[in-house]
């Protein structure tokens, strides 16, 4: 049988309702400073790269160098190692502070690291050279993390808890979590707060970086060309989060971007009009991965995009009445993370139901039971039925409601030829009641419409109540 396809991104995250995250101390957002450490690590022919690095510097449209060194280049990479890097420990020494550091970089500078070391940052991995890994095999990234995680150790004397790569590949991040050993991965800008993601039988937790709230804009097109720019982009990034409550700031610093006086400035002015606020928890990267994993723990159990087909079937095969065939072309349906929800696995049968002929969805209708007829007298209604029409008083009619009932459905069945189908659950008796009232006077078209609406709003109920 050929695999059902499915998509591997995940559209939906928490959708309309993050999780609290339950910061320590009660504070109402965690901010998370990054010091970019790449400087000795970038494309450099001294370091057995091809060209000279183009990224990221004051050389407004650089361009790589093939087989030369860039004086000019180079000379802008080492004022970060040389100045911008002990302007900013200055700055922030007092601070929780992740560096991403490139191994060889960090290798390259003894007393940026035991400076880093001795004001309590959390060194993560940057990879073990700034490089591009678009169009990389996976057995070189592969062999290149490994790398980056030995040299890593025997300069800093530990092992990165954290990764980032930034010039990713579409393997990257699932490397790292099938290296094993990281507490969190940074490759990802899709959420203002943590998340897992699963790779085979390995849950990876995500504390997501930014590419906004970040200084590489001093050096693109259409970014900041002054400090007070970035200030007020931080500020408001930060107020904006801080009312939200609950939530995630990521600042990303580079030492030869931001660690230049005429910026360095207007992050000065920025961290102290974060730091004038209560309930803020400075913290890093770290902090934040060991806090979320304790709080909010990888999920457990069947996620539906992954089912087999079987299974998928016995789980919601009675979502729409005896109509396991809805379950099966789901299946086949293209689904992903977004359809492992009630809202999404809804979606998926509706929309097999709405492409289904009339026949099909006929069939749908008819296999549903009176209200309040024989079958619930008889007790040989589906436990979904029983417990849908008990919640409405169904089950406890008078003898003149039912003789009421009774009536209604022989007409209605006489004039469209399936029964009266409501959604119970958003109702009491008498509001079912005047709706049969009122319905069974419908021409057919409109009542077919309505009751197929019906159809999809009580399989929507039930998976609510069974996935939540």
């Amino acid at each position: 049988m050929q695999n059902a396809p499915r998509y591997p991104r995940d559209m939906r995250g928490y959708g309309a309702s993050p999780p609290d995250p339950a910061w320590p101390g009660g504070a109402r957002i965690a901010v998370q400073i990054v010091l970019n450490y790449e400087e000795g690590g970038e494309n450099n022919v001294l370091h057995g790269d091809a060209a000279s690095e183009a990224f990221l510097s004051e050389i407004v449209g650089a361009a790589a160098w093939e087989g030369q060194r860039h004086w000019n280049m180079e000379s802008i990479y080492e004022y970060g190692a040389r100045a911008g890097f002990w302007r900013l420990h200055r700055m922030m020494a007092h601070l929780p502070v992740t560096v991403y550091g490139v191994a060889t970089a960090l290798a390259r500078s003894p007393e940026q690291v035991a400076a880093m070391k001795s004001a309590g940052w959390e060194i993560a991995s940057h990879g073990l050279k700034w490089v591009e890994y678009k169009d990389a095999s996976e057995a070189d990234e592969r062999a290149h993390m490994a790398q980056a995680i030995r040299l890593h150790t025997d300069v800093v004397g530990t092992r990165p808890r954290g990764w980032y790569t930034g010039r990713c590949s579409m393997n990257t991040v699932r490397l790292a979590a099938e290296e094993g050993g990281f507490a969190y991965v940074a490759d990802s800008y899709a959420d203002d707060l943590p998340y897992w993601m699963r790779f085979g039988r390995r849950n990876q937790l995500i504390v997501p970086y930014t590419l906004d709230a970040n200084d590489m804009r001093f050096a693109t097109p259409q970014g900041f060309n002054a400090g007070d720019q970035f200030e007020a982009y931080l500020r408001d990034s930060f107020d904006t989060l801080y009312a939200e409550g609950g939530r995630m700031l990521s600042i990303g610093l580079h030492c030869r971007l931001i660690g230049r006086p005429g910026r360095a400035a207007a992050l000065k002015r920025a961290l102290e009009h974060m730091i004038g606020h209560n309930d803020v928890w400075f913290a890093t990267r770290e902090e934040i991965a060991a806090h979320w994993a304790k709080t909010h723990p990888a999920p457990k159990g069947e996620r539906p995009s992954e089912m087999p087909l079987e299974r998928f079937v016995e789980a919601f095969g009675g979502i729409f009445e005896h109509s396991p065939w809805i379950a099966e072309r789901a299946h086949a349906l293209e689904l992903g993370a977004a359809h492992d929800s009630a809202a999404g696995v809804h979606s998926a049968l509706s929309r097999v139901f709405r492409a289904a002929s009339e026949d099909e969805r006929l069939g749908v209708l008819t296999a549903h039971p009176d209200l309040a007829g024989k079958l619930a007298a008889a007790k040989r209604l589906t436990a979904e039925s029983t417990a849908e029409q008990a919640s409405a008083g169904l089950d406890a009619l008078t003898e003149q409601e039912h003789a009421t009932f009774f009536a209604l459905n022989t007409r209605y069945i006489e004039k469209f030829g399936f029964p009266f189908i409501v959604a119970v659950r958003d109702h009491d008796k008498a509001s079912i009641l005047a709706s049969f009232q009122r319905r069974v006077e419908n021409d057919r078209e409109p009542e077919f419409t309505e009751a197929c609406r019906q159809v999809e709003r009580i399989a929507e109920l039930r998976l609510i109540e069974a996935l939540g």
